[in-house]
């Protein structure tokens, strides 16, 4: 028993490190010795809400490149239309807190974790790579255009993601990523499993 919460403890502090590296990677970690650039001082009166247990372990990212065209039809005059470059992206994950000690079974030579569904954890537009390309009768309502423009392509990403299979494609992952680790841990043979239930739906 003390070894199988070894192993869930492993698990979880696998999602921890992976959250970390990403922060890093995006660069909201960068320690001062690596840094160049001038320093300033900003005083808050924070206050602490809550506390989120990060245990997302993220396993494949889709990235998205979209042209969109948004409009607003009217009867007499022109349409207001907007064309937008638009780039996104998409990560399924597997939610690893959801994992517990019943959900770890071993048997002789064989260690079966039953590991929750996988999760389009998120699915968002990165403004930053992302530009209006033209407008054309639009005046004031551009502002409007332009904000709906990007909510339908947000959808759009998510839509395409899920028909693109990134559900399954993040659970093949688990498999590749998870099994030789947990593997090396327990000294056994790993056998992951999802929900024989869950229904990997499609958004229409």
């Amino acid at each position: 028993m003390r070894w199988i919460v070894r192993l869930l403890v492993l698990i979880l502090l696998l999602a921890g490190l992976q959250s970390i590296w990403s922060n890093f990677r995006a660069g909201n970690w960068v320690p001062d010795w690596l840094s160049n650039t001038e320093k300033s001082e900003t005083t808050h009166a924070l206050v602490l809400q809550e506390i989120s247990a990060m245990g997302k372990l993220e396993l494949v990212k889709y990235n998205f490149k979209d042209v969109v065209e948004q409009q607003i039809t009217k009867m007499w005059l022109p349409n207001a239309k907007a064309i937008l470059i638009v780039q996104g992206e998409a990560i399924g994950c597997i939610d690893l807190t959801k994992v517990e000690i019943a959900d770890i079974t071993s048997e002789a030579e064989t260690l079966v974790v039953n590991l929750p569904e996988p999760e389009l954890c998120v699915f968002k537009i990165d403004h930053s790579k992302s530009r209006v390309y033209n407008t054309e009768y639009a005046f004031n309502e551009e502002a409007k255009l332009v904000q709906e423009a990007y909510k339908q392509a947000e959808k759009q990403i998510q839509r395409s993601a899920l028909d693109m299979g990134i559900l399954e494609q993040t659970q093949i992952n688990a498999g590749k990523i998870l099994t030789p680790v947990l593997e090396k841990a327990s000294g056994k043979k790993v056998v992951l499993k999802f929900p024989l239930n869950a229904k990997i739906e499609k958004l229409r």
